[in-house]
């Protein structure tokens, strides 16, 4: 040993990950620190210290403990480092030999894997090490290979793949797979759905919830299960936040649906997680009973996409997302003041409030008026629905599959525009590389000249397959006047206006100029459109100031 080595710690490195305890006992942690502690002793090795990473994978070197190591190493504390073998130090062929023939010399360190007879004293036992290293690397990158394709064809059975039941569910003891329903929490779920549908957002949900002392998932988990979970935290037991409550609110499994592949890692190096959109996922309808309805979903997901905010007055905007000006698109904001009486509460335009009327106008429209105006016409076409059904089918469909055919005209000219412009930077770049190669352009006028194109394509490889699913969406999309008869027959009193009412029968709210601006008596049109069958024929109402 040399004498700049003495007095400093020998580190022994042990390395456990599950893929590696497939192997059996002779890869163990504690067989690990046997072998290392017996051979450092043997060779008279001072001041053992011991380095443990249980159930961490080779692959990546971001791990605790060997970054604790690494970090004594940079203090000069360690002068010896010792493994089982190379592939404990790591499975990535490029970052072990970076260690071992750079970062390890560069602090002066000794490094030693005993049964594959490298040390880093002895320049002769290291000629084979960079295709042991290799070895180990593909060894990581087959493992990973079979697990992905196990996990796929798990995923493809319609197995659920994760590991925990959701919240509001519990495993079947009789029947691995799958999932009954946990009535004590599933109580809680569809009251948090029930909440969120009647206007309450994620806060004021998970705030509500703290207040009642209801238990937080993981440890209502926990207290009921056994089950343990890295967020655990029994200080905090009524701990709901912003996220859970999200998170459970666009679950699918709430639905009685099976979601797989909504997640993968880039490879077996790379650990982050990537989402796929939902038309990628592997969906399974009816895999275990739901907790919600389709139609609570559905009005959810409607709140959900809004995004609701409170007003200043601390009160819910009932309508919020869904009124809309008619001449720039944008949403309708609602001025509510202390010193105004509610019949004085009025939306206007957000374009025109923000930049003024040289862009917009405001559209002002009193919300005890619109109130009047949507609950009549709600009351006008339910009625009509339950009493001339057959007349009101024929007629949304006869109106709707025209108003579809042109949707989808307009639709197929931008698929193709984007179509076009993506041939269009394909040629570009073609030019470009040429007049580079060429000698043309230097090298940095190519670099400034590509890279707003290359932002551009990256855009269109998301926009030009979503316009395309849009598309196959609208050519096989129904008419929803069936669902919406249904609806308006469940619902035939209906009394006064609820966000949850509001968001089963609207799907927005087009407000016009008045004919006459600034006129407390001019006639402004209000179109409604209905979930699934849109207009309904305008109104054109007279208001009072």
């Amino acid at each position: 040993m040399s004498q700049s080595n003495q007095g400093k710690i020998t580190a022994l490195y042990c390395r456990l990950s599950q893929d590696d305890g497939l192997d059996g006992e002779s890869n163990s942690i504690q067989n690990q620190k046997r072998i290392l502690e017996q051979y450092a002793i043997d060779h008279r090795f001072p001041n053992i210290q011991f380095y443990v990473d249980d159930g961490y994978s080779g692959a990546s070197f971001n791990r605790p403990d060997f970054q604790r190591m690494m970090s004594d190493m940079e203090d000069g504390k360690i002068g010896i480092i010792i493994t089982k073998d190379l592939s404990r130090l790591g499975r990535n062929q490029l970052h072990t030999g970076l260690y071992i023939e750079e970062r390890f010399p560069q602090f002066g360190v000794r490094y030693i894997a005993i049964n594959d007879n490298v040390d880093t004293e002895n320049a002769e036992s290291n000629d084979l090490m960079p295709f042991k290293n290799l070895f180990n690397e593909w060894f990581v990158r087959d493992t990973s290979r079979k697990i992905r394709a196990v996990q796929r064809a798990k995923a493809q059975r319609g197995e659920r793949l994760g590991t925990r039941a959701p919240y509001g569910y519990k495993k079947d003891e009789n029947a691995k797979g799958k999932l009954i329903v946990d009535e004590e929490a599933a109580a809680v779920v569809r009251r948090i759905f029930a909440l969120c549908a009647a206007g309450r957002g994620p806060s004021q949900i998970a705030k509500q919830l703290k207040a009642e002392r209801v238990l937080c998932p993981v440890v209502y988990t926990y207290r009921k299960f056994g089950s343990g979970h890295t967020c655990l935290d029994l200080s905090q037991p009524y701990n709901w936040s912003n996220s859970t409550i999200a998170n459970i609110l666009e679950n699918e499994a709430y639905l009685g649906n099976t979601v797989n592949m909504k997640f993968t890692t880039k490879s077996y190096k790379d650990k982050r997680y990537v989402q796929h959109p939902r038309e990628e996922c592997l969906v399974f309808e009816g895999t275990h009973p739901a907790l919600i309805t389709q139609e609570v979903w559905d009005i959810v997901q409607r709140v959900r996409q809004h995004k609701r905010r409170r007003t200043n007055m601390d009160e819910q905007n009932k309508y919020s997302g869904l009124v809309v000006c008619a001449d720039c698109g944008s949403t309708m904001v609602l001025h509510r003041a202390h010193t105004m009486s509610a019949s004085y509460n009025h939306f206007t335009c957000r374009t025109y409030k923000k930049e003024g009327a040289e862009v917009c106008t405001a559209h002002y429209i009193r919300e005890c008026i619109l109130d009047e105006v949507v609950l009549e016409g709600i009351r006008r076409v339910t009625a009509m629905a339950r009493e001339h059904t057959q007349e009101f089918a024929t007629y949304i469909c006869d109106r709707q599959s025209a108003e579809l055919r042109r949707e989808i005209r307009k639709q197929e000219t931008e698929f193709a525009d984007l179509r076009k412009r993506e041939a269009e930077l394909e040629a570009i770049f073609k030019r470009l590389y040429e007049d580079s190669v060429l000698g043309r352009i230097t090298t940095e006028q190519f670099q400034t000249l590509s890279a707003s194109y290359v932002a551009e394509q990256e855009q269109l490889k998301t926009a030009i397959p979503q316009k395309a699913q849009a598309i196959t969406k609208l050519k096989a999309m129904v008419s929803g006047a069936d669902n919406f008869i249904a609806r308006a027959k469940r619902y035939t009193d209906i009394q006064e206006l609820t966000p949850e009412l509001l968001r089963l029968f609207i799907q927005k709210i087009v407000v016009h100029e008045k004919d006459v601006k600034w006129s407390k008596h001019a006639r402004q049109t209000v179109e409604i459109h209905y979930t699934d069958i849109g207009v309904v024929g305008n109104l054109n109402i007279s208001q009072s100031a």
